[in-house]
């Protein structure tokens, strides 16, 4: 058999081992000997796999498929779980590649991403952030009517409420990382802390319920969104069948 002949259609062909062993009526095993004694490293099942894929000799296994909710929240949960378990000298190689990629970028493709993550911010100021979205869509599929983004709700006070149950009196705010980290600087930091203290003070003043989200990451994943969603629809529950006493409206939930 013909050792220089299978190494060409392997390597320069793309050929699989299945291929070839077709091909010269033979079996795969037999033709990956052959390749590993020619010094041919051989593909990774992976790399055989979208090696397939992209050559259309195959499809990949989850085009067309729509996963259920159950699948999404597995699959989102194992990944939360890798990311907690992960080791610090595993979490520092994965820093170091991602800084890596970074460096390896070219300046103008680190000026468009810079560009696109502050275009991001400025969308989600005026519309309201996907965390913020997400929320509301629930709450309105649950039933509740929920004021998006009000303000005015208290007379002579320029305050923008991130979302206001009327039914329930009760204001949910989404207070992301720039409320309690130094992302644009300590000052700012120091005057996003005060404006939510008097948000918060003026909003219990007039006999409403508050409910603080503490988002700390710029990130979440599905599983922890499912479990903010039945949080807080546990809290409006709670407050529908029994309005909670004075000391008791103030509520903090952290993601």
């Amino acid at each position: 058999m013909d050792a220089q002949k299978i190494v060409k259609m392997y390597v320069e062909n793309n050929k699989s081992t299945y291929e070839i062993a077709e091909i010269l009526k033979t079996y795969p095993n037999k033709i990956r000997r052959i390749l590993v004694k020619s010094g041919v490293d051989l593909k990774s099942k992976s790399e055989a796999q979208k090696n397939a894929i992209e050559t259309g000799k195959a499809v990949h296994p989850t085009s067309g498929k729509k996963r259920s909710q159950q699948e999404k929240l597995k699959i989102s949960s194992g990944l939360k779980k890798y990311w907690e378990d992960m080791d610090d000298q595993e979490y520092d190689n994965k820093i170091k590649q991602a800084k890596k990629r970074w460096e390896s970028m070219s300046e103008i493709e680190k000026a468009n991403m810079l560009d696109s993550a502050i275009k991001s911010i400025q969308l989600a100021g005026k519309e309201g952030s996907k965390l913020e979205k997400f929320i509301y869509k629930e709450l309105s599929n649950a039933g509740y009517k929920v004021e998006f983004h009000k303000k005015q709700l208290i007379q002579n006070q320029n305050l923008e409420i991130d979302m206001y149950v009327p039914s329930l009196k009760t204001i949910i705010e989404i207070d992301g990382p720039s409320h309690f980290l130094p992302i644009w600087g300590e000052e700012k930091l120091q005057k996003q802390i005060k404006a939510d203290y008097h948000k918060t003070g003026l909003i219990l003043s007039k006999g409403m319920i508050i409910i603080r989200v503490k988002h700390l990451s710029d990130s979440i994943c599905l599983a922890d969104k499912e479990k903010l969603r039945l949080d807080i629809l546990h809290c409006l529950d709670t407050i529908k069948r029994s309005f909670p006493k004075e000391s008791e409206r103030y509520i903090e939930i952290e993601t």
